[in-house]
């Protein structure tokens, strides 16, 4: 039998206000909570995206960030980024590195389920080769700012929505971003 896995219940000013098990909080009212994303890049630059497995509750087989998730309630957040990344990529993470940390967003998917995360995003290096998790990743790509920047722009609605306004405001795209809008 599988451990109940709860996520942390925030107030709109994002106090913590209690927890409730993950599988009863994402629907089509869900309340607001935390969550974290993490953008992992390689030696060479390169940010890794991911398309998220068919069989996952929201927005199955879109492309998104390298991985996202919840830290429990006694959990710290880049516990929970070590722990997921182990478990969604097979993977250990260094430079862990916050990037948006009041980062926040509200969106439905085309079932009707609502994300309303407070969701701080980080970035993180890797050398480790990956070993995506089936219910997790189903694809893995290795893509240079630039050229995901570029494919954001052109098909925003291939990629999650909170990829698609994290990189209007990472650090990591802003010279991609400069590059469009001048061409």
């Amino acid at each position: 039998m599988t451990a109940t896995e709860y996520v942390v219940l925030l107030d709109d000013e994002g106090r913590q206000i209690g927890r409730a098990p993950k599988d009863s909080v994402h629907g089509t009212d869900t309340a607001l909570h935390l969550a974290f994303s993490c953008h992992v890049v390689n030696d060479d630059g390169d940010v890794l995206v991911t398309r998220r497995a068919l069989d996952k509750k929201t927005w199955p087989g879109v492309w998104t960030n390298s991985f996202c998730g919840h830290p429990g309630p006694d959990e710290t957040i880049t516990d929970a980024v070590h722990r997921r990344a182990q478990y969604e990529l097979g993977i250990t993470v260094s430079d862990l590195e916050i990037s948006l940390p009041s980062f926040r967003y509200r969106a439905v998917d085309a079932s009707g389920i609502v994300e309303n995360e407070i969701c701080p995003v980080y970035i993180a290096r890797t050398t480790d080769l990956l070993q995506p998790h089936p219910s997790e990743v189903v694809d893995t790509r290795w893509v240079a700012p630039h050229d995901l920047a570029v494919a954001l722009t052109a098909t925003p609605w291939a990629f999650s929505p909170w990829l698609v306004l994290q990189a209007e405001q990472l650090a990591l795209f802003a010279e991609a971003r400069e590059e469009l809008h001048a061409s």
